[in-house]
């Protein structure tokens, strides 16, 4: 298709219907098909993409939206993808001016790859910090935990979204109430009656994603995550925030490679909002 005719094809809102096709999507740029991830996403979320007149998409992106009430205070980009036969025409680009366009000022975060990073910047992008991705079987060493942990309840749901909303910088409520239908487990690390750290894993293809992973301290982290993995045989996957270096060593040395790492960037603000030392993992990298 000549890049004039890609460029008069119009961008419209995705929705849960879609999903296939951007799993389609995502398999064509040799991703995994993510259809879990991807459900989630296109519900809580607002998808943008381009319809390719020969059948499946050109492109498709989704922003999730942050805030109190009807006040948008931060979008987080994720699943940016422009099919192959279509890449290097300038679809990416003009898919993501129209999303920065359509949030009018709101702060915007995504994670980046190497790959997509220069387009970021070109856009106006700038990197705040950086995440690495870990992968494989955890190996527990036999030791007892330092902080009790145990599976969430439903009463647990107002301390946790009170929790988030203070790490996070942001409310999150709209997609964290779906997390209990959305995850296999979601746990509490708590002391004296109070939680004070929280996670989840949830399933990816043949993996545990585990993520959010919000907790008090290193300690309490390294709890949550060996909760997880108690309760699991599958390979477990994560994005840690680099600047938790003792959580990424223990981690390695429990069985979890490094596999790759992305820019966190964002527009419209200087930094991410929130307490980074208490936010170790986000729920998934195309939502933060």
């Amino acid at each position: 298709m000549p890049i004039s005719s890609l460029a008069a094809l119009p961008i419209r809102r995705l929705t849960p219907r879609d999903l296939t096709a951007c799993a389609d999507l995502s398999e064509d740029r040799g991703w995994l098909r993510e259809e879990h991830k991807w459900g989630l996403l296109l519900t809580a979320g607002h998808g943008y993409g381009i319809d390719d007149p020969d059948g499946g998409l050109v492109a498709a992106c989704v922003v999730t939206e942050y805030g109190s009430g009807q006040r948008v205070e931060l979008g987080a980009i994720g699943m940016v993808l422009v099919a192959e036969r279509h890449s290097r025409k300038g679809v990416g680009r003009r898919l993501m001016r129209h999303v920065v366009a359509a949030k009018d000022g709101t702060p915007l975060t995504l994670h980046a790859t190497p790959l997509g990073r220069p387009l970021y910047e070109e856009i106006g992008f700038k990197t705040v910090g950086q995440a690495e991705m870990l992968m494989g079987r955890f190996r527990p060493d036999g030791s007892e935990p330092s902080v009790p942990t145990r599976a969430a309840t439903a009463e647990d749901l107002p301390s946790l979204l009170r929790l988030d909303a203070e790490v996070f910088g942001v409310d999150r409520t709209p997609i964290l109430v779906r997390l209990p239908a959305f995850a296999d487990q979601v746990r509490v690390a708590e002391e004296d009656g109070r939680i004070v750290g929280y996670t989840a894993a949830w399933p990816n293809m043949q993996t545990h994603v585990v993520g959010p992973l919000i907790a008090r301290d290193t300690e309490t982290a390294k709890a949550l995550v060996e909760s997880l993995a108690a309760h699991t045989d599958r390979p477990l996957r994560t994005d840690v925030d680099v600047r938790h270096e003792e959580l990424l060593v223990w981690a390695k040395e429990r069985g979890l490679a490094p596999v790759m790492s992305n820019a966190v960037m964002m527009l419209g603000a200087p930094d991410l909002p929130g307490d980074w030392t208490r936010r170790f993992a986000p729920l998934t990298v195309a939502a933060g």
